[in-house]
């Protein structure tokens, strides 16, 4: 597809910074210092998109309230900053920094790449923009629109992970929605920000989490094959509620708390194993992300701007687990296990668990993790033109990432997006619909 950058633009806060801020990373930003930016693309159908009508008025509105809605969010105009003398990276705003927004325009057929077919994860990776990264400098948030001429829009986005979690980066895209329609603060989402380190509270005992090589570059990320896609899915709320009867019936335990998550991310995990064609023995390692704002004492306030969140990996499994008829059900208690064990954790713990998994994880072996949730919100971000019509993350995560959403157009169902090799997702396809 052609594709054309037609100008790079930077938005300030329109606030008067007289004075740098400086935000220490706290625990929780420093689990995912190394981690690959989460990247993400919302598309938005127009019934008027010619270039005139999309230059003059819509483009303007949308950089004038993304220069209102970042003074609510400071530190995503900010950068991750790490002086060699200093032991640990801080995120750094100072009066002149700004966003760094690309403006372009591409041929591709917007049907197509906002819909939930096949799609090269190459040709979506083209509307999100990079995250220039140093050693010693990183911004901590890109953004790209794209117009599709005659079609709609898109709009990438590229956040650096220490800096913010996938809850922080929704409430950003709700305020800067909401601003851009209706010109004012949504009173519903707890602005402004909190920024304040002091209110996560760690047990004391909770170790000095350090980084061994004081360099904020980023591991080399394995280049995009070309046989790699993405196909979008979708389990309806009728979908959810027949998993959920069905893991009662074949399970002979009465203690599982049968979420939507719990069924949705067995059944994804099933059906991943049974995708890849796997050895029976292969070890079979999953990871989720644990939301600790109520865990802690006090609880974490809900406009609190950073991370709270801790990738928790469960290993011991191995393929055949998964597999035949009891595949679905072994996966649904496994899940529910370790979602429960969670939940029965106190905060001392938290080190104690990240840092065992990380010390078990076999190198090579691929683990299927989880972007997003079903409980975000993240289809209210209506600009004034529509909710999108299509959103997912499409981070190139070295290992089985796939997204998580609510449903566009029903409440209770999911939508998930997954990533994987053509060969693999024809088999993935039809074991998912084959399943339901």
């Amino acid at each position: 597809m052609a594709y054309n950058v037609i100008k790079i633009s930077r938005i300030s806060p329109a606030t008067d910074l007289v004075d740098s801020l400086i935000l220490p990373l706290s625990f929780f930003d420093l689990v995912w210092l190394k981690d690959i930016p989460t990247n993400r693309v919302s598309f938005y159908k127009l019934t008027e998109s010619s270039r005139d009508s999309f230059y003059s008025l819509i483009l303007p509105k949308l950089e004038h309230s993304l220069s209102l809605v970042l003074s609510h969010f400071l530190p995503l105009s900010g950068h991750v900053k790490w002086n060699q003398e200093d032991p640990k990276p801080h995120i750094i705003i100072s009066p002149q920094d700004a966003v760094s927004l690309t403006v372009a325009e591409t041929d591709a057929d917007f049907t197509h790449l906002s819909g939930k077919g096949f799609r090269y994860q190459t040709e979506l990776r083209a509307l999100v923009p990079e995250l220039p990264v140093s050693s010693d400098s990183a911004p901590i948030l890109t953004l790209q629109i794209t117009l599709f001429p005659n079609q709609g829009f898109c709009i990438g986005t590229t956040i650096h992970h220490a800096a913010v979690d996938g809850k922080t980066l929704v409430k950003f895209l709700k305020s800067w929605a909401h601003i851009c329609k209706y010109g004012a603060i949504p009173q519903d989402l707890d602005l402004p920000m909190v920024l304040d380190r002091t209110v996560i509270n760690l047990p004391s005992e909770l170790p000095n989490l350090s980084v061994d090589v004081r360099t904020l570059k980023l591991p080399p990320v394995k280049e995009i094959e070309e046989d790699v896609v993405r196909f979008a899915f979708e389990l309806t709320h009728e979908n959810v509620k027949k998993l959920r009867e069905r893991a009662k019936s074949e399970s002979t335990r009465s203690d599982l708390q049968l979420s939507t998550f719990v069924v949705t991310y067995a059944y994804v995990l099933t059906c991943v194993v049974k995708a890849r064609g796997v050895n029976a023995d292969q070890p079979v390692p999953f990871t989720f992300v644990a939301d600790f704002r109520d865990r802690l004492d006090p609880p974490v306030p809900a406009s609190y701007f950073g991370n709270c969140v801790l990738p928790v990996n469960f290993l011991g499994y191995k393929a055949k687990t998964f597999l035949g008829e009891e595949g679905f059900v072994n996966g649904v208690e496994i899940v529910n296990d370790a979602v429960r064990d969670l939940s029965l954790r106190g905060a001392e713990s938290i080190w104690e668990l990240y840092e065992e998994g990380l010390k078990k994880i076999e190198p090579g072996i691929k683990k299927l993790s989880v972007g997003g949730s079903n409980r975000f919100g993240i289809y209210e971000t209506d600009f004034g033109w529509g909710r999108p019509v299509h959103t997912e993350n499409v981070s190139n995560s070295g290992n089985l990432l796939y997204s998580m959403s609510e449903s566009r157009d029903e409440a209770g169902g999911v939508e998930i997006g997954m990533c994987l090799k053509k060969c693999e997702m024809d088999v993935f396809v039809t074991e998912f619909q084959n399943g339901l």
